[in-house]
């Protein structure tokens, strides 16, 4: 399964629409995780206009998001893998044992809120973000992530860069 992951779309104020540079990684997508700060819900329906999508509450997200059915955190799971999402992880000290202990049943742990791209791995455990494909902050350029979910087994994982339109 080929799984999109964003994060920090902060529409409108970056996201007026879904930026061509996204938009060619969705079109292969099969399932779109969203690590929060959505802020409006038709960023929401325009990425279901390309595969199913899951959603968490960011610190920007309010109750339209909310009624789209976002919770703070969720847990589920893609082919087999189990996965959890957030959009805040806490400081970056001691944060990937920190989701360990937090998501114990989970292989995979998404989140956002830094829009900084970051991909650690520890004993088969691995945590993700994105970063953001619009409101890049420090970053040269926006970036999101794909996923390959083949039999329970993340067989790739790959933040790409995307052009930071609006």
């Amino acid at each position: 399964m080929r799984v999109a992951v964003l994060s920090d779309t902060h529409a409108p104020r970056f996201w007026k629409t879904c930026p061509p540079g996204v938009a060619q990684h969705l079109e292969t997508a099969e399932l779109i995780l969203h690590a929060g700060d959505v802020c409006t819900p038709d960023v929401l329906q325009q990425l279901a206009q390309f595969a199913p999508v899951r959603v968490v509450l960011g610190n920007n997200d309010g109750p339209g998001i909310a009624s789209c059915g976002a919770l703070e955190t969720v847990e589920f799971v893609i082919e087999g893998l189990p996965v959890a999402m957030i959009h805040d992880s806490g400081q970056k000290a001691g944060r990937l044992q920190r989701m360990r202990r937090r998501f114990p049943a989970a292989d995979l742990v998404i989140f956002g809120h830094s829009h900084i791209p970051l991909e650690e791995t520890c004993a088969g455990f691995r945590i993700l973000n994105p970063g953001s494909p619009t409101d890049r902050r420090r970053q040269p350029t926006g970036t999101m992530a794909l996923l390959d979910v083949q039999g329970a087994t993340l067989v790739r994982s790959q933040i790409v860069e995307v052009p930071a339109g609006r």
